[in-house]
């Protein structure tokens, strides 16, 4: 028998050339049994114990008894009163992704919900309420853009007032966007103001 040293990562290795070699018949013997073995098998891989089968599970959104009025995609911010850079209160980003007006299939309350690409992390969550209480004006310097305050946000999961402004890819959008806002307000403001029993 004959020595091999393999020295390519910096170790000595050495095998004896007996071990290295087989005989061709005792290859194509192997390669053949491991067929038979994997022959149910689709995938071709050895089978793992302790394998786990998943099952698909069904994540509810929150939005399962509501019916879309509106949705769009935009870009929200919120005005921080605390941070403030030279003495004055600054704008942040609270996200990009589909803004959605939601009217509730049983009491007929109307929502304003945002939600992150990508994450879908709630950004703003709060009930349209009516014009006198929730004004929608346009932005300062910008026909894309719509500014509201909110009592009630709960977006992050606390009640909080807020003060949003959302910006739109187009004035059309922007414009739809106003237009369905206002339908909101009002059907809030008659289901509100009628009678409970």
């Amino acid at each position: 028998y004959q020595r091999r040293v393999h020295g390519t990562d910096g170790f000595r290795k050495e095998t004896r050339m007996a071990e290295v070699e087989k005989p061709q018949a005792e290859v194509k013997e192997e390669a053949a049994a491991d067929k038979e073995e994997n022959a149910g098998d689709d995938s071709g891989a050895p089978p793992i114990e302790g394998e786990s089968k998943f099952s698909a599970v069904e994540t509810l959104s929150g939005e399962e008894d509501e019916e879309v009025l509106w949705s769009g995609r935009s870009k929200l911010f919120r005005f921080d009163k605390d941070e403030k850079s030279d003495n004055a209160a600054t704008w942040k980003e609270r996200g990009t992704g589909t803004a959605k007006l939601l009217r509730h299939k049983e009491n007929h309350k109307i929502r304003f919900l945002m939600r992150r690409e990508g994450t879908l992390k709630i950004c703003a969550n709060h009930l349209v309420m009516p014009a006198s209480e929730m004004e929608l004006k346009p932005s300062v310097g910008s026909d894309r853009s719509w500014v509201w305050n909110t009592a009630c946000d709960v977006a992050d999961e606390e009640p909080k007032e807020e003060i949003f402004a959302i910006r739109f890819p187009s004035t059309e959008a922007a414009a739809k966007f106003k237009e369905e806002f206002s339908k909101a307000q009002t059907a809030m403001a008659e289901l509100l103001a009628a009678p409970t029993s």
